[in-house]
This record gives C-alpha cells, sequence and structure tokens, in this order.
C-alpha cells in the first residue's frame, strides 16, 4: 500500500498582510522553496511507499487584494507543469485560504465571487491536465458573523485618557493585543449618541489588556452592553484562560431564537485537571 502526499511550497509571494500572518514569504517557516520542491518530489516519486498526490501552499491570513494569490498560483502552475514533464502527475492543488474580512475601517475587500475569478482566471493553464484544485476559506465565512458583547464595568479618566474598562478582556479577544487588530464597537442599545475619544480595555493586569484605542464611542455608563463585531474568525478559538478567567459562553442565534452551544465556564473547570502530588 502506497502512502499518498502533498508538498507544500512556499511561493515567497507578499501577502501584504499584518507580519505575524504573513506565511508565504522565504523567511517565514511554512513549506519548501519553489527552488527544491521539483526535487523533492522527484526523489519521492521513485519511493515504493509514496504516491505524489499534490502541490499546496498557503501565504497568509486577511487578504485585501487578489494579486497575491494568483502571484502564488503562477509559480504553482510552472512547478506543476515541470512535473508532469517529469512523468508525474498530480491529482490536486491547494491555494489554502487567506481572504480577508472588512473589519469596519473602510477597507474594499474583493468578493468571495472576485476572488473566484481571479484564480481561475491563473489557474486555466492546469484545466487540461485534469487536476482539481482545492481552497480553504474560513474568516471570509465566519468572520462577520460573530460579536462578543461584554459588559461595562467603571470609567476612569485620568490626565491623559479615558478608560472605558468591561468585563471582556484580552484573553476573550487576543486579536486587538496581537495583531494591533480593529474591530468595529458600538452600544448594544441607543448607539447614536455624542461620542468621546475612549479606550476600551478590560480588567486584566498589564497595559497590553486593550480591545480599542482612541475610539470614538459614545460614553457608556456602568452596566451597559457594548457590541464587538467581526468576532468570527480568531476570536472563540484564540481565547485562553489567562489570568484564571473562565472563557464567556458561545451562543448560536438564529432569526429570534437562540442556543447555548458552549456553556460558560466555571472556576471548577480551570482546576478539573489538575492534581496534587
Amino acid at each position: 500500500k502506497r502512502a499518498r502526499i502533498s508538498l507544500r511550497v512556499n511561493p515567497d509571494v507578499d501577502p501584504e498582510t499584518h507580519p505575524y500572518i504573513s506565511t508565504g514569504l522565504k523567511q517565514n517557516k511554512f513549506g519548501v522553496s519553489m527552488a527544491e520542491a521539483r526535487g523533492l518530489l522527484r526523489t519521492a516519486s521513485k519511493l515504493a511507499g509514496l504516491a505524489v498526490s499534490g502541490v499546496d501552499f498557503h501565504i497568509g491570513s486577511q487578504l485585501i487584494k487578489t494579486s497575491p494569490f494568483t502571484d502564488s498560483i503562477a509559480h504553482l502552475v510552472k512547478l506543476v507543469n515541470e512535473l508532469a514533464s517529469d512523468g508525474i502527475k498530480l491529482d490536486h492543488v491547494d491555494i489554502g485560504g487567506g481572504l480577508g474580512i472588512d473589519y469596519g475601517k473602510g477597507d474594499v475587500v474583493p468578493s468571495p465571487a472576485e476572488y473566484g475569478v481571479a484564480v481561475r482566471a491563473a489557474l486555466a493553464p492546469l484545466v487540461e491536465l485534469g487536476i482539481s484544485v482545492y481552497t480553504e476559506p474560513g474568516r471570509v465565512i465566519v468572520g462577520a458573523a460573530g460579536a462578543l458583547v461584554s459588559r461595562v464595568l467603571f470609567r476612569k479618566r485620568n490626565e491623559a485618557k479615558h478608560f472605558t474598562i468591561v468585563d471582556a478582556a484580552m484573553n476573550d479577544l487576543m486579536r486587538p493585543a496581537l495583531y494591533q487588530a480593529y474591530h468595529p464597537m458600538k452600544p448594544v442599545v441607543n448607539p447614536n449618541r455624542p461620542a468621546i475619544t475612549t479606550d476600551v480595555v478590560g480588567p486584566i493586569c498589564e497595559t497590553g489588556d486593550f480591545l480599542a484605542r482612541d475610539r470614538e464611542l459614545p460614553e457608556l455608563a456602568r452596566g451597559e452592553l457594548l457590541w464587538i463585531g467581526a468576532a468570527g474568525a480568531y476570536g472563540a478559538t484564540m481565547a485562553s484562560n489567562y489570568n484564571t478567567r473562565p472563557r464567556a459562553p458561545e451562543v448560536l442565534v438564529h432569526g429570534d431564537t437562540y442556543t447555548v452551544i458552549r456553556t460558560r465556564e466555571t472556576y471548577e473547570h480551570l482546576i478539573a485537571g489538575e492534581r496534587i502530588a
């Protein structure tokens, strides 16, 4: 029996995204270089226990242009044709994911349809080879579908800033602290009020615990609910128990009905796996 294998390649294309989520440049740790990929697959094709099935790449996340995708595909097409000339017939290529969304700052992001048109044209040279194409959309499907709802705990003003302190924190939504990411925000009730400039911060004891800085928002009263949008991707999945904080529940809403699909954690959940020697 032969094991089917696929090789991830690194096309060395700049995805023009945050450097922490760039995965297709030669200084990134992912994949093998295009220069050595052909030789590796030639060697693999001669091994009795392996069947070379495909080549793959994923160049990054939150891409707001189609050109990095099409530039990467051009490198992939060249490799596939070289392998075909070597007698190595692939059954698929995987062009990864990464298509971004608008986080409320007015970015003009390609639609899935526009993305499809661009990559279809770039992949056209492979049509006659009968190769299947895989793609891995994630954020573009779920990103805008999720929100984090937080309650205001306190308001504070010092000589330099106004702070809105909420019960959510960097452990619940890591993206602002980790990537300096922007998420849209508004009060759940009566959002159209005069705005002030405020930092939205959590109760964790480090300065990196912020959800927004210098944001124009109404002056929220203690107990008000704040909607934080575009949290459907890399929100709950990146949440942690940092500072011994139980993770928030997850609620699936459909029309005027809802279901709690992940219950709120308790302190007992946090220590359930611990043992005293």
